[in-house]
């Protein structure tokens, strides 16, 4: 069996518990049913050389496998998908159809809405903002609205959950903030029968314990 360990962080922000990237990872591997470890880093450990050697850009997650270093969440869930059939069908055009999918997720679906995200999360109050954020809404709305044309009468993007859902919850969970997926009903259902899959619950528990581990003390 390989030795897999999985970086992620000793605490963040409640803002951002649920929605670090690492989680993606850990919910792939529950799915794939592969035992990992996790490396528990904080900032003093980002800019260091030797966690740089795993992630050059020094985020979460790194990954290590017998040798193999990887970074990026998606490029991560690729590699246990291709040797996973729970999150990747054999036939070789649904295995296609699945890695589009995943790509729309990352690149269709969460470029706008992480402008969303860092708009209301790390900019809220600016002066800028109350102009160009009503623009980001209704992109964010637009892809929503095409999103939910594709799931009309359908439970998964594919014929069965895959690594493309796994993706594609993550990213519709990144809108928790806002009441955006509330205007999509089939889509917050979507995002409701994933989450509710024991291997999503085992992966947040685990993102999770740390963060109540290490919590700050509160003043």
């Amino acid at each position: 069996m390989s030795r897999i360990r999985v970086s992620a962080f000793r605490w963040v922000p409640p803002f951002a518990q649920g929605l670090v990237r690492e989680f993606r990872v850990r919910w792939a591997l529950e799915e794939a049913g592969l035992p990992y470890e996790e490396r528990l880093i904080g900032p003093e450990d980002q800019p260091s050389e030797s966690y740089r050697r795993l992630q050059p850009f020094g985020q979460v997650p790194a990954y290590e496998e017998d040798g193999l270093v990887m970074f990026e969440s998606g490029a991560i869930v690729l590699h246990i998908a291709e040797r996973s059939e729970a999150l990747m069908p054999v036939e070789p055009k649904a295995r296609a159809r699945t890695k589009t999918w995943m790509f729309a997720a990352l690149n269709t679906m969460e470029t706008p809405i992480q402008n969303l995200a860092e708009v209301d999360l790390f900019h809220a109050g600016e002066e800028w903002v109350k102009q160009r954020r009503p623009q980001v809404v209704e992109e964010v709305r637009t892809r929503l609205g095409e999103l939910g044309k594709c799931m009309a009468g359908r439970e998964y993007l594919e014929e069965r959950f895959t690594a493309g859902d796994l993706l594609m919850t993550t990213v519709l969970r990144i809108l928790r903030h806002t009441e955006l997926l509330a205007e999509f009903p089939v889509l917050d259902a979507y995002r409701l029968r994933c989450e509710a899959r024991p291997a999503f619950k085992k992966a947040m528990a685990d993102h999770m314990a740390p963060f109540a581990r290490n919590a700050p003390p509160s003043r």
